[in-house]
């Protein structure tokens, strides 16, 4: 690890560890009601939003009512999602006068920003007109991250609360996590990037004279306020298609560090709400540190393979010494202004959460640079996570753990109190097995049928007769991490792959839509289902043969758990793809 990237990251993760304690004790007070000043000041508009809408926000649900609620309200607005962008081309704020989306590519898109996916098989700029972009995509950045995060608050009540059959108001906490949490955030997240250069307009295009004398027309648009809750809200939909990467939604290195920062904000912070919540603080230190870890050595391996370059160029005579004015390594797809050592810490924060912005191109990666992020993806983006998801992710991990914890010593499970039983393990083990059916399933499809093997660019030559088709692993690699990306609600691409055409328009944007939507739903109904058996349970006074789960015994086992889980499942598809192709390029 060069010295650079040390101190990068000891100050990355440092500031984290030091903005998460106010942040998280101050979700904490969100969420059980405490007074704040926030709270002090818009209190009556958060009495006004329960009487216009006929909430009773002292009626708590079950887990069955939070699920049915928070399906519910995902899935109408995915629909009227749907209806804007087939519709655009009607609709005021297009002064482009873009034509409706097809339907196939509405349905993706309407289906992937709702599940936090934000998976894009378009160019936003020419693509999405300014309202498509600042009210349905826009709006859904928010919605789905406060659904996430009350997910998981839900959770957290489950496992604190005893003998009860109640989680909470669903509606009551998404209007708290919007009104106190999101909203007042990304506020003053949009002003600092306008500050830096990002543009905010619902003005036309502006037109240039180039150097040569031409005219040009530069697209424009609404982008700080969608951008401050992409990054926020761990979304990753990018403005413009180059994502992070364009100079007008990520112009500076200091916008470039605030932004990997925010997306690991509220992640972190919920690991001290946890600990808050629970009564147990050192245990939300260790799920934090367990993270870390995990975090640390993925954007150190990153880092490593990318500074190595590309083999095949140094045996060709290419320049293989880092200079002044020759950063040298992989800088294929990477934006010089960040270089390579802040590329892989955007790669590897964006996807240990599930974010999927990128200020660089993951396809142009070294193979085993570009593993990382698709392992990290694969794992279930429970290093700290999407917002809330990454957090109930975790806590799936953090039961299995202490259920094998207790088949070795011979114990019934214990967890904070609370004896496991087979039902919240059955959950558990779905929750980890839907995403991994899914990707595997349909990547299969993706390189064993004729449609699926259309999109792929990267395959090896035909035989000598012309009628083989012949899988390169990067061709490989491509399908596996637009599956993984769709089922784990990442967002992000190995953009290789063409996942949408006119004339192959129905397969990925079906199956990445079918993989987005169950990698999501599905897995909140289990979540659910797991707070609402544990919150009915009695508690237990701890005894001398209970698990710890706040010292760095339980942190290594909770690493052990998700990095062998992951390794098991994943690990022969990974090798048809990156790692044969590393060894092909040596």
């Amino acid at each position: 690890m060069s010295a650079s990237l040390g101190i990068l990251l000891l100050v990355f993760f440092g500031l984290i560890a030091l903005a998460t304690v106010p942040l998280g004790r101050f979700i904490t007070r969100v969420f059980t009601g405490e007074a704040t000043t926030t709270g002090r000041v818009l209190g009556p508009v958060e009495r006004l939003i329960y009487r216009a809408a006929g909430v009773d926000s002292t009626r708590e649900h079950t887990w069955k009512e939070y699920a049915l609620a928070t399906l519910a309200f995902s899935v109408l607005t995915q629909l009227v999602t749907h209806v804007i962008l087939r519709a655009q081309a009607a609709l005021p704020g297009n002064p482009t006068h873009l034509p409706g989306v097809a339907p196939w590519l509405a349905f993706n898109t309407a289906t992937s920003f709702t599940t936090n996916t934000n998976w894009q098989s378009y160019a936003g700029e020419s693509t999405m007109s300014y309202l498509s972009q600042a009210v349905a995509l826009t709006s859904h950045n928010f919605f789905s991250a406060g659904v996430g995060i009350c997910v998981a608050i839900a959770l957290i009540r489950g496992i604190s609360r005893a003998e009860t059959d109640k989680l909470g108001n669903f509606w009551v906490d998404l209007v708290r996590v919007h009104l106190y949490v999101l909203l007042p955030m990304c506020v003053v997240y949009a002003l600092f990037l306008v500050s830096q250069g990002v543009i905010q307009t619902w003005a036309g295009p502006a037109s240039w004279t180039t150097l040569d004398g031409a005219t040009q027309a530069i697209l424009r648009g609404p982008v700080a306020s969608q951008e401050a809750i992409k990054m926020l809200g761990t979304n990753g939909g990018g403005y413009f298609n180059a994502n992070s990467a364009h100079p007008w939604e990520n112009p500076t290195p200091l916008s470039n560090f605030v932004q990997i920062f925010s997306i690991f904000a509220i992640p972190a912070a919920l690991c001290v709400t946890l600990g808050e919540m629970v009564k147990n603080r050192l245990h939300g230190w260790a799920v934090f540190a367990a993270m870390t870890m995990i975090a640390i050595a993925g954007i150190v391996t990153i880092a490593h393979f990318e500074h190595q370059g590309n083999p095949v160029l140094w045996h060709e005579g290419a320049n293989a010494v880092a200079s002044a004015i020759d950063p040298s390594g992989n800088m294929e797809g990477k934006e010089v202004r960040f270089g390579i050592d802040g590329t892989a810490l955007f790669a590897g924060v964006t996807t240990d959460a599930s974010c999927g912005a990128v200020n660089g191109m993951h396809d142009s990666f070294t193979p085993l640079g570009g593993l990382v992020p698709m392992l990290n993806i694969q794992l279930g983006e429970v290093v700290f996570g999407g917002v809330g998801a990454g957090m109930y992710g975790v806590l799936i991990y953090v039961l299995i753990a202490v259920f094998l914890a207790g088949l070795m010593v011979g114990r019934t499970p214990e967890y904070l109190g609370k004896k496991l039983d087979s039902r919240d393990i059955r959950l558990a083990s779905i929750y980890i097995l839907i995403p991994a059916f899914l990707i595997l399933i349909f990547t299969a499809a993706g390189v064993a049928t004729e449609v699926g093997r259309a999109g792929i660019l990267n395959t090896a030559a035909a035989d000598v007769a012309g009628t083989t088709w012949k899988p390169a692993p990067h061709g490989l690699s491509e399908v596996l991490y637009a599956f993984s990306s769709a089922a784990g609600n990442n967002g992000s691409a190995f953009a290789g792959l063409t996942a949408y055409s006119a004339d192959h328009p129905t397969f990925y944007s079906l199956f990445l839509g079918i993989g987005m939507f169950f990698g999501r739903f599905p897995l909140i109904v289990a979540v659910l289902a797991i707070a609402g058996n544990m919150a009915k349970k009695k508690r237990v006074p701890p005894g001398p043969g209970s698990f710890p789960v706040s010292g760095p015994l339980f942190t290594g086992l909770l690493v052990a758990v998700i990095i062998v889980v992951g390794a098991l499942t994943f690990f022969p598809a990974l090798s048809l793809g990156p790692i044969v192709e590393h060894f092909q390029l040596h």
